[in-house]
């Protein structure tokens, strides 16, 4: 998947979960939530790397299952920067489950992708 479709598709999620669960997650409007799928991509690019490496000896303790937590914190993080008043959480929480969901929305995209080629 490119890196254009993937925008697409995070965009798309932000905004169809934002109607699904209204009292966990709020996105302003549309411009919002393409840029707070921007911002999700710089920060995965840049820092998630950089948490992995920290948080390597507790995601072998868990089995893997901490990276939900670090991609939690990178939408928190997201959340920060693109404003909490337009793109925001109600805990952190669900902002782990939102990460949750995501994942499982772009690996269903992705494999559906890499299944049509």
């Amino acid at each position: 998947m490119t890196y254009f479709q993937r925008l697409v598709v995070n965009t798309l999620a932000f905004i169809s979960l934002s109607v699904i669960f209204p009292s966990m997650f709020y996105v302003g409007n549309f411009m919002i939530a393409v840029i707070a799928s921007f911002v999700l991509s710089i920060l995965n690019l840049f820092i998630r790397p950089i948490l992995h490496i920290l948080s390597l000896p507790i995601t072998i303790l868990t089995f893997g299952l901490f990276s939900f937590v670090i991609n939690g914190f990178m939408l928190i993080m997201t959340s920060n920067i693109v404003g909490k008043t337009e793109f925001a959480f109600s805990s952190f929480w669900s902002a782990i489950f939102i990460s949750l969901v995501l994942s499982f929305v772009n690996s269903i995209v992705s494999n559906y992708h890499a299944s049509k080629y």
